[in-house]
């Protein structure tokens, strides 16, 4: 009935997810590839919205006789009883993507009524990757447009699909797959990221993205399957195995440290963009060197100058119902030893109570203030605040 659980799913040394390190990086690709991963908390939770929005979208979007629907509403009851990552948070972002999905499905067939929907689809793009192929959340066909959706869960990173080369080759991929079928002529790319109420979209011609394929993903897969090519550091380097100890990036970093430095007021405002940008890689590179020492310390390595100590800690009360109950019997004041009733934040109301429901009891109660300005890269999603007297009008310094 499914695919295969998504976290037991084979990943391809020049996969998808990985496709904007080894377009810009080559050498990274091999480079990673003796390097075990490493399953965190908020890759486990992804793997459960991705396993519930599937059995969601296969219930509502598929034809389904009696015994099937049986069968995916008893799947989704086990997974809601079963699984550690389900909740009121994850049923209300699941409903935004499978939505999001509805809706575009709608769409499809309002082009041609015997539009296809298809679920967790295996993409081979191997004709211009080799061994390349990824598993597609969503790839929807009709008259003249495939599209490919793909549910990004996490809410740390935001994820854009302008330009995103891992929806492109899931493109390519469903495109080999179908267009011996289909007359595809465009092909559309979309991320829902409910967390962060995000949905983006990127259009393509078949034509620009075969051009794509062979101009930058074809040479640059020949590379990376090698071994070969130029080290380079950049964004891309954010979920790289190797990024704490990688050279490239530490000549990149330390050469960004050479810089030297004036009185910024003397700087033109050039300058002063350009150092901001290198201030924060430095940071994000001091972090990713700090905790792998940290890692190495803690399995026995020694690293030079440097040792392990402990670190400072709070007292903490070990049985806090015990605690409460003898200072209770000591006939103390409540209000010396409990905090005042508080009502939860906005978050974790949505959490325990569900985003629709809290809206419908106290929606007309839950204001957004205006955010404080802050500095962002030019291609950040947020439009700018041009203008000091109007966008600034109420902001105090």
């Amino acid at each position: 009935m499914t695919a295969p659980a998504h976290a037991e799913r084979a990943h391809a040394l020049l996969g998808a997810s990985k496709a904007s390190q080894w377009i810009n990086c080559p050498p990274s690709a091999r480079l990673q590839e003796g390097v075990p991963d490493k399953r965190s908390e908020y890759a486990d939770e992804g793997t459960a919205a991705h396993e519930l929005s599937e059995l969601f979208l296969r219930r509502r979007l598929t034809p389904c006789n009696r015994a099937t629907r049986s069968q995916l509403d008893m799947a989704v009851a086990d997974f809601q009883a079963g699984n550690s990552y389900y909740g009121p948070e994850m049923e209300d972002s699941v409903g935004y993507y499978v939505e999001a999905v509805e809706e575009r499905f709608m769409e499809a067939k309002a082009r041609s009524s015997d539009a296809v929907i298809l679920f967790e689809e295996r993409l081979d793009f191997s004709e211009w990757v080799p061994d390349g192929y990824g598993t597609g959340d969503v790839v929807l066909i009709s008259d003249g447009i495939m599209e490919v959706i793909d549910l990004k869960y996490g809410k740390g990173v935001p994820v854009n699909a302008v330009g995103n080369p891992q929806l492109r080759l899931y493109a390519l991929g469903a495109w080999t797959g179908f267009s011996f079928l289909y007359d595809i002529r465009e092909v559309r790319m979309t991320i829902v990221q409910p967390r962060l109420d995000s949905i983006s979209t990127d259009s393509m011609t078949v034509e620009e993205l075969l051009a794509w394929a062979e101009e930058v993903v074809r040479p640059a897969a020949a590379l990376a399957d090698a071994g070969e090519g130029e080290f380079q550091a950049g964004g891309h380097c954010r979920f790289c195995k190797v990024k704490a100890s990688c050279r490239a990036r530490a000549d990149a970093n330390l050469a960004a440290l050479a810089y030297e430095f004036k009185d910024p007021a003397l700087l033109t405002l050039e300058e002063i963009g350009s150092i901001l940008i290198i201030a924060e890689q430095l940071q994000a590179w001091a972090k990713d060197v700090q905790d792998f020492a940290y890692d190495q310390a803690t399995s026995g390595r020694s690293i030079p100058g440097w040792k392990l100590v402990e670190g400072r800690s709070n007292r903490a009360i070990t049985n806090t119902e015990v605690a409460w109950k003898v200072l209770e019997e000591n006939k103390l004041e409540p209000d010396k030893f409990l905090k005042p009733r508080e009502l939860l934040g906005i978050k974790e109301l949505e959490k325990r109570i569900g985003k629709k429901k809290l809206a419908e009891l106290i929606g007309d109660l839950i204001i957004k203030p205006q955010g404080k300005p802050v500095l962002a890269v030019e291609t950040d999603q947020r439009p700018a605040l041009n203008s000091v007297e109007n966008d600034f009008a109420n902001e105090e310094f």
